[in-house]
């Protein structure tokens, strides 16, 4: 199954002087539709990161349970400790989606808190490669945390009882898109709608 990615979302958590997506933050796929950057992806992950790291820190009296009503049409309602439901999934999900050698260091570095050097003296790692391992493990998590079904970690405001996603008005069907810049031309955004 794939998931579509739109551009409205992922311009605003493009990294603004990336080179690969040019801060638009969709990357031509060839075949396939267009694909998020991977600076889009990492900003997913660190976002859900600090997410997790905020939910961590709080004094333990700090946790509330809530009251939230289930999906369906009898209405009922169950009891739930968010913050603590959030970061059991963030850790579960991490674990199921990377190799054990990618969560070895995943829990080094991001759940025990330990630096570069103390990581890469524990698994034997030179620098170069702790860093290459820890993008492509934000990467990688970052998509499963936006692409994940039928609950997905990210956005955050969605997971934590905000605004859900619905099918945009009628009224906002006619909204232009931005194009896509090619490389080497200036951005320039449409003025009116072309027919």
């Amino acid at each position: 199954m794939t998931f579509d990615w739109s551009s409205a979302e992922v311009v605003g958590l493009a990294k603004e002087r990336c080179a690969h997506c040019l801060g638009i933050g969709l990357r031509r796929g060839g075949r396939v539709k267009d694909m998020p950057c991977s600076c889009v992806l990492r900003r997913v992950f660190r976002s859900c990161y600090a997410k997790f790291r905020y939910c961590a820190s709080k004094e333990k009296h700090m946790g509330k349970v809530r009251l939230e009503s289930m999906a369906g049409s009898d209405g009922s309602f169950c009891w739930g400790m968010k913050d603590e439901e959030y970061m059991a999934d963030f850790c579960l999900v991490s674990r199921r989606a990377l190799e054990p050698d990618e969560y070895q260091l995943f829990r080094f570095h991001f759940l025990l808190g330990a630096d570069w050097k103390l990581c890469c003296r524990r698994l034997n790692m030179d620098r170069g490669s702790f860093f290459h391992q820890l993008y492509r493990i934000e990467q990688k998590l970052g998509r499963v945390y936006r692409e994940l079904r039928p609950h997905a970690l990210f956005p955050l405001d969605e997971y934590f009882g905000g605004t859900v996603r619905k099918d945009l008005p009628e009224a906002y069907k006619n909204v232009l898109h931005m194009p896509l810049p090619v490389r080497g031309m200036p951005l320039r955004a449409p003025l009116r709608k072309v027919a």
